[in-house]
């Protein structure tokens, strides 16, 4: 059974520590003891590590030795339109399983009023979903939650290949991934918001050089249009 994985700020002198919840999680639920080992992760390497001292809110490992972390296949960024913050919080914890570096929530037109605004105050409490999944999923690093920006401004995403998923007459997206897939390569995909993009939105997006795509005729949620497509990118490069 593979030991369970928790983030820690960071690794000093061969010793974390683990404080709030987390701590507290594993002291009164998982009840720990000195001596018993899990894998931790600083966010940049995965180690694994023995309890030294579990009191309370307050954990503290030492480290046995470094994990080996495998190479990551597609640096891949999710730029997605704001929709009711229940979704989007499924949606980050989806793409958070299936690998995803960045997520960039997006304005988009028909992105329901007031969901970029409330957008700030989210912001916490998505990182710590990211997190909590990027725990579940024994990721090395949580992926980066940026700040809500404008549609225009999530055009600027860099990324060598860039697919804007649409509803429209696109071609499906296995028909627009490249011949030649190195790993270590980058790239981005685009959702919408519920009520699908408008046609300035997919001019623009075309203009920009993004990729149309479409994963065929059904009117998918956008969440589960995410996730599907996500899990295409990724095993694609593998």
């Amino acid at each position: 059974m593979a030991r369970r994985r928790f983030f820690v700020d960071a690794v000093r002198g061969g010793v974390a520590e683990l404080h709030g919840e987390e701590a507290r999680h594993l002291t009164r639920v998982l009840r720990v003891e000195p001596g018993q080992r899990f894998e931790i992760s600083d966010n940049q390497s995965a180690y694994l590590a023995e309890i030294e001292q579990a009191r309370g809110e307050h954990v503290i490992f030492r480290i046995v030795e470094p994990l080996d972390s495998p190479d990551v296949p597609l640096h891949l960024t999710l730029c997605a339109a704001l929709i009711k913050f229940d979704h989007f919080e499924w949606l980050i914890e989806k793409a958070t399983e299936l690998g995803v570096e960045r997520i960039q929530p997006v304005d988009a037109a028909r992105s329901e009023r007031g969901l970029f605004e409330a957008s700030r105050k989210r912001s916490e409490r998505w990182t710590r979903i990211a997190r909590e999944s990027s725990q579940q999923s024994r990721r090395v690093r949580a992926p980066e939650i940026l700040p809500a920006v404008r549609f225009e401004s999530s055009l600027q995403t860099p990324a060598a290949h860039r697919f804007f998923l649409d509803e429209s007459e696109a071609p499906g997206l296995l028909k627009q991934l490249p011949a030649e897939r190195p790993r270590g390569s980058e790239a981005a995909l685009l959702i919408g918001p519920e009520g699908g993009w408008t046609d300035t939105e997919r001019l623009a997006a075309g203009t920009a050089g993004w990729q149309p795509a479409s994963l065929g005729p059904q009117i998918l949620r956008a969440e589960t249009a995410a996730t599907a497509a996500l899990a295409i990118l990724v095993n694609a490069w593998l």
